[in-house]
């Protein structure tokens, strides 16, 4: 059986946060006798990752996602717990250990912005010792698959978000990394380099096997890289397997978006009691069903000589996401 290259076993973080109040003598009070609140961010969380998969980390804000990230590469000190990260406890931040793992924060730049991208490549190549010999293929590789050769003799301060956020990715990759960390890469960008950073990482993976996990608020980033998601809330792990089998659970019902020949007097008299009409737009009806009445609702409406189109979809994965939000898995 194969090792996990991630083992969590019980990890929590609880913060210390200062209690103050408002006014001049309860801040001066709160000098000499602080008061603190304990903030649990993680809760007693258990996962296992194995070696080359794309994992989606996900949740609302303010779920314990980063910090979870944050102490499985050791920036951070669990309360309590153990993990083992390709073999490495994360925390002791041994030299090796920092070789083997990267990550790439969407809101923070790793690249120095008063000297050009290649620069910030050269120190990363001392920083992490790596040899002429493969560094410059490497580097010939990356500037390829992210089209960034244009950009190496620029400032970073001088690029578009999403120029410098492929610069990010090379400067990430460039060691080679075996365990990439990924908090929201694709924050704030177009459509346009968000598709092919997402192509980037799916072929970076297939070839080099690198194991990722990706955490965003941007739900297309999950469905298209991860076949495994776990989600989390309020610092609790409330689901762990992939997000075809958390849509089956959180949504027993398909929907039927119909269009007819003429406005409907009784729609209901078509539709099953348990259905709910959703939305019309002109002739235009969306129908929720539940999933054991498709066929026979489906055929119900056909059979009536009133129908002009006729689809069936499954609700969108932002739905069955807001759902877990709100109502728990």
């Amino acid at each position: 059986m194969q090792e996990p290259i991630i083992a969590v076993e019980r990890l929590r973080k609880v913060y210390r946060v200062p209690v103050r109040e408002k006014g001049l003598l309860p801040s001066v009070k709160a000098l000499i006798h602080p008061v603190y609140n304990n903030v649990t961010a993680v809760d007693n969380i258990n996962f296992q990752i194995n070696r080359g998969e794309i994992v989606g980390f996900i949740g609302p804000n303010g779920a314990g996602k980063t910090t979870t990230l944050k102490m499985l590469s050791g920036l951070l000190y669990p309360t309590e717990g153990n993990t083992r990260v390709a073999g490495y406890i994360p925390y002791e931040r041994q030299r090796d250990y920092l070789k083997t793992i990267s990550m790439v924060m969407g809101n923070k730049s790793q690249l120095i912005p008063s000297i050009t991208v290649m620069d910030s490549f050269y120190i990363t190549k001392e920083i992490y010792q790596i040899s002429s010999e493969d560094f410059k293929p490497r580097l010939e590789e990356l500037s390829d698959l992210l089209e960034i050769e244009d950009l190496l003799n620029k400032l970073p301060r001088n690029l578009s978000l999403g120029e410098r956020a492929k610069c990010e990715f090379a400067a990430a990759l460039l060691y080679r990394p075996d365990i990439l960390f990924l908090d929201e890469p694709t924050l704030g960008m177009d459509v346009s380099i968000q598709i092919r950073l997402r192509k980037f990482i799916k072929d970076y993976n297939k070839k080099y096997g690198t194991t990722i996990i990706l955490t965003s608020h941007y739900m297309e980033d999950i469905t298209s890289l991860c076949s495994r998601t776990i989600f989390i809330n309020k610092g609790k792990l409330m689901y762990d397997g992939s997000l075809e089998e958390l849509s089956r659970k959180l949504s027993p019902y398909k929907l039927i978006k119909a269009t007819f020949k003429e406005e409907l007097q009784e729609v209901s008299a078509l539709l099953p009691k348990d259905s709910t009409l959703t939305e019309k737009n002109g002739l235009t009806y969306i129908f929720r069903v539940n999933k054991e009445e498709i066929s026979e609702t489906a055929g119900v409406l056909l059979r009536s000589n009133l129908i002009i189109d006729l689809t069936i979809e499954n609700p969108s994965i932002e739905a069955v996401i807001d759902k877990a939000y709100q109502e728990g898995v």
